[in-house]
């Protein structure tokens, strides 16, 4: 069967165009999407393959995809444009916003800490139904409700879901609003962005299936100890908290899970990236100052994580660039992969944007298929 491929991209590009195909051909990719931007100016947006499981409706131009923690980056994006305005302070105890937080040990914690992963909550202890996570103040009473699992501050270690529920209600204490609306009003609508967290039902036609076993994992019997514990319920507590079993149904697409749920188009991606890469804005639209994001993208994490059980490098909501998975040759380049090796980051110093969305649980750590459009992007640059 001919995989269809569409879309437009610059003679310039056509290796990533080439790897794109590739990716269909030899590695496996059902349906996904790639944008290129450069001095923002799109150059390269395809589409490709098939956006359900059986493989009968072509992935399309405006096709929505979940992209998981790429939205992270956007929910981060969200809160520093309140840092910026004053309503939020990276290093201010949370509880002064938020007083039912301030409690069991969690009297220090910042925002800081919370977009840097260092806030010691990436699990709740108490367990939640399934379901759970669509209900906002259940999620964040039982995180206001749980210890940490390391002195905040202390260590890191991946928030994979509690992230944008803790960062979300500082911004829903400070604002008025959600994560979501906030993207949407200042960030997303401005720049014509096709990226939501919260998805309107009215959109929802356009999602594409995500392929991922809906079964969930039985949790290991017996009484676990605390870094066991603290690793299972990172992933499983509530049991759908990471998508499985509910990744395609309306109520996780209408919902907001900052962390987790964002949908879009890799061409949306590229362009939030866009307006960062140009310095923080792009066409008139300002996203952040120059300061706030360079204070955005500095290190505040390095080292041994405590939930991935490998190095993981962070700024303020971003992921930096390790040796293990650079973003290309250039220490400057920032953004944030999603499960399945969706996406987004940007390249000051090459002027370059870049979004990569897929409907495929691939490899999380090390994807071949996000690898050789980055190898693509670059040689094109080096070439041209």
């Amino acid at each position: 069967m001919t995989t269809p491929i569409d879309g437009t991209c610059d003679p310039r590009f056509a290796r990533l165009r080439d790897a794109f195909t590739t990716n269909f051909t030899e590695r496996a990719e059902p349906g996904g999407a790639v944008a290129l931007m450069v001095d923002g100016r799109l150059v390269c947006d395809l589409w490709g393959g098939h956006r359900d499981a059986a493989r009968r409706q072509a992935w399309s131009r405006d096709t929505l995809v979940n992209f998981f923690s790429v939205g992270k980056a956007f929910t981060a994006l969200v809160a520093l444009r309140l840092v910026e305005r004053g309503a939020l302070d990276l290093d201010a105890p949370a509880h002064r916003l938020w007083p039912e937080f301030g409690a069991h040990g969690k009297e220090e914690i910042t925002l800081r800490h919370m977009l840097s992963h260092q806030a010691g909550l990436p699990a709740i202890r108490k367990d939640l139904p399934d379901g759970a996570m669509f209900d906002w103040s259940v999620m964040t009473a039982a995180l206001a409700a749980t210890a940490p699992w390391w002195e905040p501050g202390a260590a890191h270690g991946y928030h994979v879901n509690t992230f944008g529920y803790l960062v979300g209600e500082l911004v829903r204490r400070a604002s008025g609003r959600t994560v979501g609306q906030v993207l949407r009003d200042e960030v997303a609508g401005p720049l014509g962005a096709d990226v939501h967290i919260g998805l309107p039902s009215t959109e929802h036609n356009r999602a594409a299936e995500f392929l991922w076993p809906s079964l969930l994992p039985r949790k290991p019997e017996g009484v676990l100890d605390d870094e066991t514990l603290m690793k299972w319920n990172t992933y499983w507590n509530p049991p759908g908290i990471s998508g499985a079993g509910w990744v395609n149904s309306a109520e996780w697409r209408a919902a907001e899970i900052p962390s987790t749920n964002g949908h879009g188009t890799a061409r949306g991606i590229a362009r939030v990236y866009s307006a960062l890469a140009a310095g923080g804005s792009i066409d008139g639209v300002d996203i952040l100052s120059p300061d706030m994001l360079a204070a955005a993208v500095e290190e505040q994490s390095f080292g041994p994580d405590r939930i991935l059980e490998r190095e993981s490098r962070f700024a303020l909501g971003f992921q930096l660039p390790q040796a293990e998975r650079p973003l290309g040759p250039n220490a400057q380049a920032f953004g944030h992969f999603g499960a399945g090796g969706s996406l987004g980051f940007c390249d000051p110093s090459a002027r370059v944007a870049f979004g990569y969305v897929t409907n495929d649980m691939g490899p999380r750590w090390q994807n071949p298929r996000n690898k050789a459009l980055l190898a693509a992007i670059y040689e094109s640059l080096a070439a041209a």
